[in-house]
Formats: structure tokens, sequence, C-alpha cells
């Protein structure tokens, strides 16, 4: 007995340090509210790392502050629907519409079309990586939420009711999105079958879903238009209500399988991914995952906000693009047909003229091998369309945005040894989209230019920078190709940015065809000449070039001056700032994608100081861990990723180059994880708010005398070493990356 009760006190003195020593877990620093306020239009409901569902709270009502379904502002939700976009500016999806009532409640308004609704508190809502929770206040229902890749698990708690019901409705329609056809099918008392297809920003899209509960109903009634109908119902506007008794407290759970190819692909994501009702076991399945992926970077700092916002981040980056194909491998294609992935998963919702930036990059590093899923589900769009894709989403082009951004993207993959995806078939994909007539190329390739036009979006002079960064790109692969041919011809092209580039302004002014600038022209002005930008934002927009765009405006005093113009021009009380510039220091514009290589340019002038200080005032500015916590649009993960890369210390000013610029890391220490096997560990010496500047870089126990890290350093491991000291390093200046060479 001795014997054993000494054994009891060691397991439990062994189990109380288990517990004191285990850290908490990375999930819990995740909140999926920033950006739920203000212009971040994010969504705050359930899903996993790059997943086909995401299952979250629509309030019902339209605008643009409730692009994404939701706003933190609103007191009422109208119900829970499954696809959702994250931080754009596009009101598109909400697909399949769910929503518990009873008995308790039947007020109607218009705002929200008459669909049923309560109100809700913050007090009484939650919401976690893959977990969301509210408490429907007039009907006395706790409604819980969370996903796998292809299905959306809900559980309502329900009061005791004799007419508690849920309301499934496919012609639920919010912004953009418009149904074009419905069906739902009644297989038995705990089965509806379906799809919903629909047009709005992308074109044509098409869901199918096959919905099971955990109880069965007693009866039902099926609409179509408002008017009772028996099943099957067909129709742009039909919707089911399911009827319940139920006892105090009684959950019923109720799954959603998706899949955008057929009722079979979505059957098989019920199958496979939720074979049980065990909604618990889901919600823990669903933060393991989020949790393995937070893992890949373990950040340490006394600054439990910061470590929030990097979490909140981190898991804002993984967000999108989301999963197309199902289970069976079939998807709806880019060109209208169910077409089947092989040997990959099929991804879409590609917002390339953001996430080309840093989003990719960061997956370049953080996940590879998605990468390689997401680089064939590219070149899926281009054997689909014969173009690569340059925003696309649920298997449609949206033409949104300008530029070819998906080549970055290859080109960034292959030299970065991306593996699993057919080079040639890359190669011929980027230059036959670089060669392309349309969207203005065909002028382009004539002029070496975009000129305006008419056209209420012309955009020229971005249209033109944006294609010239491409053909470096395109070059760069025909280099390594041996295609000797094609890299001077695009290499030429990438010069383009020349032509637009105005000495007597030192600015890139819109230009005509018979090759006069306009005469017009205040470059803080937003014009139709640049896309959501001014031509201060958009000077910059060179990066496969910097030295040469230094040397256009007379060297590096001269640029450091329009640098620091940039940042301390304010606009005035009486300018007119557009919807998408905010995040406003001086002209820089963090709310929008164009600036976020800009503070970094510094470095390529010597005065690498001017960086730091300013990438510190903007992860301090502008990122807080509340709902307005963006302080833009968060873009599909672009904004996030811009935070997470600057916080560790570096970004990719040219991101198909495969380095990364130093700024100024705000954590002790941070540990990267690496798939393959490696940790690229960064440490932060004398780290303080004051101690923002760079006074040495240790790579590996040698000192380095440059200010930026390549991709492949960062893969073979070891550790990074910032000293850093409350004034500029003006004695040791670091040499300056350059942006015209690939560093394998």
């Amino acid at each position: 007995m001795r014997k054993y009760g000494l054994f009891i006190i060691i397991i439990l003195v062994f189990n109380c340090r288990q517990v004191k020593n285990d850290p908490i877990k990375l999930t819990q620093y995740v909140n999926p509210f920033i950006g739920t306020d203000g212009p971040g239009n994010t969504y705050p409901g359930a899903t996993v790392p790059f997943g086909m569902v995401q299952l979250s709270p629509d309030i019902g009502i339209p605008g643009w502050d409730r692009i994404a379904g939701y706003f933190y502002q609103d007191s009422i939700i109208s119900g829970f629907s499954h696809t959702h976009l994250t931080g754009t500016g596009a009101g598109d999806l909400y697909d399949i519409l769910v929503m518990p009532t009873n008995s308790r409640f039947d007020s109607r308004i218009k705002a929200n079309n008459f669909k049923p609704y309560s109100s809700y508190s913050h007090e009484k809502e939650t919401a976690s990586p893959g977990y969301y929770a509210v408490d429907l206040l007039e009907f006395g229902i706790r409604a819980e939420l969370t996903a796998t890749s292809r299905t959306g698990i809900h559980k309502y708690t329900f009061p005791k009711d004799t007419l508690s019901q849920i309301h499934i409705d496919l012609g639920y329609a919010l912004n953009w999105d418009a149904p074009t056809n419905t069906y739902i099918e009644v297989v038995n008392n705990t089965t509806i079958q379906g799809f919903r297809k629909s047009t709005g920003w992308a074109k044509d899209q098409r869901i199918y879903f096959e919905i099971q509960l955990s109880k069965p109903f007693q009866s039902y009634q099926i609409y179509k238009n408002d008017s009772l109908v028996s099943s099957p119902v067909e129709g742009k506007n039909t919707k089911i209500i399911l009827n319940y008794q139920t006892s105090e407290g009684e959950v019923i759970i109720l799954k959603t399988g998706l899949s955008t190819a057929n009722i079979e692909g979505a059957h098989k994501s019920l199958e496979v991914e939720t074979p049980h009702f065990n909604f618990d076991i889901y919600k823990q399945q669903a933060d393991n995952i989020w949790e393995n992926e937070l893992q890949k970077i373990q950040v340490q700092t006394k600054d439990i906000t910061k470590k929030e916002i990097f979490y909140t981040m981190l898991y804002q980056s993984m967000l999108a693009p989301t999963l197309l194909s199902d289970h069976n491998g079939n998807y709806k294609g880019a060109n209208d047909t169910i077409m089947n992935a092989k040997d990959f998963d099929r991804y879409d919702t590609f917002s390339l003229w953001d996430t080309y930036r840093a989003a990719h990059p960061l997956y370049t590093i953080v996940h590879p091998k998605r990468v390689s899923n997401m680089v064939n589900s590219i070149l899926a769009h281009y054997k689909e369309t014969g173009l690569l894709p340059v925003w696309s989403m649920q298997g449609n082009e949206t033409n949104m945005m300008i530029g070819y951004h998906a080549v970055p993207v290859i080109v960034d993959a292959y030299f970065k040894g991306i593996e699993n995806f057919d080079i040639a078939l890359a190669y011929e994909a980027c230059k036959t989209s670089a060669m392309d007539n349309a969207r203005q190329l065909d002028v382009y390739k004539t002029l070496g230019y975009i000129p305006v036009d008419e056209q209420h979006e012309n955009w020229s002079v971005s249209k033109t920078l944006e294609y010239a960064y491409d053909d470096w790109c395109v070059a760069q692969f025909a280099k390594a190709l041996d295609k000797d041919e094609d890299f001077e011809y695009f290499l030429k092209r990438s010069e383009n940015w020349r032509n637009v580039y105005d000495a007597q302004s030192t600015f890139m002014r819109p230009r005509l065809k018979n090759g006069q600038f306009v005469e017009a022209f205040i470059p803080k002005e937003y014009t139709p000449y640049f896309c959501e930008s001014n031509a201060w934002q958009y000077f910059w927009s060179v990066p496969q070039n910097i030295e040469g765009l230094i040397q256009s405006v007379g060297g590096d005093e001269n640029f450091e001056k329009k640098l620091d113009s940039m940042f301390n021009l304010k606009p005035l009380a009486e300018d007119k700032l557009p919807i998408f510039s905010t995040g406003m220091i001086g002209q820089y514009a963090h709310g929008n994608e164009p600036s976020h290589h800009v503070g970094y340019l510094y470095n390529y002038i010597g005065k690498p100081w001017k960086t730091q200080e300013l990438i510190r005032e903007i992860l301090d500015t502008q990122y807080k861990n509340t709902p307005d916590g963006h302080c833009g649009n968060e873009d599909c993960g672009q904004m996030s990723s811009w935070y997470i890369f600057s916080s560790l210390g570096f970004y990719p000013v040219n991101p198909a180059q495969g380095i990364y610029s130093f700024g100024s890391p705000v954590f002790d220490e941070a540990t990267l994880n690496l798939e393959n096997g490696s940790q690229f560990k960064i440490i932060t010496k004398n780290n303080s708010a004051e101690n923002k500047y760079i006074q040495s870089v240790i790579l590996n126990d040698e000192i380095i005398d440059r200010n930026y890290i390549t991709h492949k350093e960062i893969l073979n491991g070891g550790t990074l070493v910032f000293e850093m000291g409350t004034s500029p390093n003006v004695i040791g200046d670091l040499m300056p990356s350059l942006s015209s060479k690939i560093y394998k």
C-alpha cells in the first residue's frame, strides 16, 4: 500500500508538472473578429485552412460593410450560410442559408427581405479557429458551428417548444449574388439534397449539397417563390422549413456536405469527413488542424497583444485560396464543364493582384506542398480557358483587377524548387498569357504602354507598370529554360515602365496614344488612370528594377527625398479620399496593396534605418487586436501576410526574386518549423519598442553585410540574430539587394 501510495504521489506530481509546463495552445491567441468592423470585410465563422466551407453568420442586410455577410456593429442575425469571401470588396457567395427558429418570435423587417431573424449580443457570442457560437436571443436557441474541409456542421440547442423549425433557404441572396436555379429534394426525414446555382461577381457558380440531420423532422413545408409545393422542387427561389417538437435543451445536429460538381460529390464529403453526429469531435478536429498549421511559426514575446495579432494574421493568411474539387477529384471548371483533378487538390479564390505580393511568397515558406497544388490549380485554369487566371473563384474568371499575376506566383514557385508541376506547361501558360491580345495587351505590345482612353476604369498607368513586372518574371523563367530569344523580348518589355515615366514631374504619368502626357496632372489626385491609387502610390511599382527607378529620378539623394515626401505629404481636409485609401501615412496607403513594398525601399539607397522606423510604425499603428483591427480590406491573406513577414523582420519586395529585405523584427524569438524538417530561428537581441534599429545581423554565427536573406538560406535552417538598438546604425550601411537578379 505504501508503495502504491508513493506511486500515486509520483504520478500526481508528474502530471502537475506536465500541466504547468504545457504551453497555451496557439489557437487561443486567434481572434477571428479582427476585421469584422471597419474596412476589413472579414467573417468570424467556422472554417479550416484553405477549406471549401466558410460557415458564418449572415446579418442578411446588404451593403459594403457586410461584404463578408457580417458586420460587427450590427445587432441581428438572419442565418448561417456556407460560403464567404474573406476581406474582399466583392459581395458574392452566401450559399445555403440555414436558420433555426421557434414560436417565440415571428417579426419581419424589409431590410433583410423579410427573412426570419434574431437579435444577438457580442456578450453571448464567441469565435475561435474552426468554431463559432452565438445565442439567438429572440428564440432562446444556442447556435454553434464548426467545419471540415468540405462540410459545415451546425449544433442547435433548442428550448422546449412545439414549433421548433430549421429554415433552409436557397433563394436567399445578398449584395451582388443572385440565384439562377435551385433544387431541393427530400430524400427521407433526415436527409435533403439539392443544388444552388447562382450568378454575381462570378457568373456561373454551382454548389451541390447534401444535408443530414441527427433527428428526424416531423413534417416540412417546401416553397417555390413563397408558394407551397411538394418535393422535389426546382426554381430560382426555393426553401424548405423543417418542423420539430423539442424538449428543453434538446440538441439537433445538421451536417452539410458540399461539392461544385454534383450531389454524389456532396454525399461523399459527408461520408468521408463527417460520418457521425458528434459535434464536439468535429470541433476538436478543426481546432487540432488549426493548431498544427499555427505551430509552423512559434513566436515568443511578453507582449500578448502582439502575439494575438500575429496568430490572427497567420490564421487569416490561410482562409484563401479555397478548395474547389471534391473527394472524387471533380469540380466545376472555368470552362463551365465538370473537370477532374488527378493527383492534386484543385483550389480557387485566387485574388492574385493582392496576394502575389506577400501571401504566395509566404506560402512557399510555410506551405510548399500546398503551393504545388495551387500551381497545378492555376495551370488547370489555363488548360480550361487558354489563359492563366487573373482573379478566379468558384470555377470562374472574374477578370477583376489588372496584370497577369499568376505568372509571378508560378515563376516564384519554380525558382524556389516547388515540385510536382509540369514546368513546360507552366512556361507555355506564362508566355501565352503574356502574348494574349485581351485586356489591352495588344496595344501594350504595340506602343509599349497602355494609353489613356474613355473607359470608366482605364487604369492605364497601373496596367503598364503591372504588365512590365509580369514581363520581367516571364523573362527570368525563359532565361532559366535557355529560351534566349524569349528572354531578350520579355526583358525589353519589362522596361516599359519607362514609357510612362515623366522626367519633368518625376512621376509615372498617363499618356495619350499620340505619345503626349496628359496635361492636367496632380499626383495626389485619384483618377481613372491609376488602379485604386494615385500617382504617388503607384510610382514605386517597379520592383524588377529599383536601381533603374532610382537613376530615373537622379540618384539616391533625390530618391530619398521623394520617399520622404511620400510619407510626409499628408492629405488635406478638403482632399477627397476614395474608400480604398485607408491606413494613410502621408500619401502611403497601407490599406491597399500597391503601397505594401514601399517602406522597404530605403534599403536600396543605403538608408536602412528609415525602413526600420517606418516598418515599426506601420506594424504598431495599422494592426490592432480589435474588430476594426485592419486598416483596409484584408484581401484574401495579403494584409495579414504583410504583417507576418514584417513582424518577423523581412519582406519580399520583389515577390518572385527569392529574397526578403530586412525591416525591423518585433518578437524576441521566432521559430519557423519547415515542412522539410529544418528549423529556422530568428532571435532579436535587445528587443523593445525603442530599440527598433538594427545594429548588426548574424546568420549562423557569421556577420552578414547585406540587408536581405535568401529563401534558400531560410529553407536550409539555422539561426538569424538581429542586434537592436535605439540609434540608427549610420556607420554600417548594409549592402542592398539587386532587384533585377534572381536569388536561387
